[in-house]
């Protein structure tokens, strides 16, 4: 599975990006707003839900694998101590609490990203934000999301490439470093080719972008970020 738009005719398929846009900021407010148990069990319903709303599953969580080692080593980390002790339960736990937070937002940029074209997001972020300002972030959201994908794949074909060699003998650092220059050598050779491509091509910074409107189908989105935010507001208060 790939960090990528997936073609559906899901209900999050259907919505104005700035409707989806305005969940996951709503969603990441709330989520440090509430942080015991009983919320972060609550969050997990909504956030299944959205993913479940974009037609994807727990397939497309493996997207983010690279990042769960550090979420899952985070709390042990925290929870260790240099003397008696020697393991902190509490700070663990609240360490373990915040990565479960990370993860939420994960399930919902998941959600974002399989039930929004690129276009349509860089159209949301320059017609929400005006000017050149709008322009240069909506050029950045659309090269992230068609970067990504490809440099996961570098470092996928990296790895594969070292372990076909033997490299799977190596260290673990001395692995680490082979894939991780291979990675940045590929990424520098994508941007140069890039930088070409957007030349010849007459690159423009105000393209003719997708029509955007709220319709009818947008109005439970725009009342569960609106719910999301009260609720934040509720807790702060």
């Amino acid at each position: 599975m790939t960090l990528s738009y997936v073609p559906d005719d899901a209900f999050a398929h259907r919505l104005d990006p700035r409707s989806k846009l305005l969940v996951q900021v709503a969603f990441a407010v709330v989520a440090y707003a509430y942080t015991t148990p009983r919320g972060l069990a609550v969050l997990t319903v909504v956030a299944a839900g959205c993913l479940a709303l974009a037609a994807g599953g727990a397939r497309d969580l493996w997207t983010y694998r690279f990042a769960l080692p550090f979420l899952l080593v985070a709390p042990v980390v925290a929870g260790a101590t240099l003397g008696d002790p020697w393991f902190d339960v509490d700070d663990a736990a609240a360490t373990g609490l915040a990565s479960y937070r990370v993860l939420l937002i994960l399930v919902v940029a998941a959600a974002y990203v399989r039930s929004t074209p690129v276009r349509e997001s860089r159209a949301a972020v320059q017609r929400t934000i005006p000017g050149k300002p709008g322009q240069f972030l909506g050029v950045g959201v659309a090269l992230v999301f068609r970067f990504l994908p490809l440099l996961k794949r570098d470092l996928l074909s990296a790895r594969e490439a070292m372990r076909a060699r033997a490299g799977g003998e190596r260290p673990v650092h001395e692995r680490m470093r082979i894939v991780a220059v291979a990675g940045i050598n590929r990424a520098f050779g994508r941007a140069d080719r890039l930088g070409t491509a957007l030349v010849a091509r007459c690159f423009a910074w105000n393209p003719t972008l997708p029509r955007l409107a709220f319709r009818r189908v947008d109005a439970p989105a725009l009342a569960l970020a609106a719910a999301l935010f009260a609720a934040a507001v509720l807790r702060v208060a």
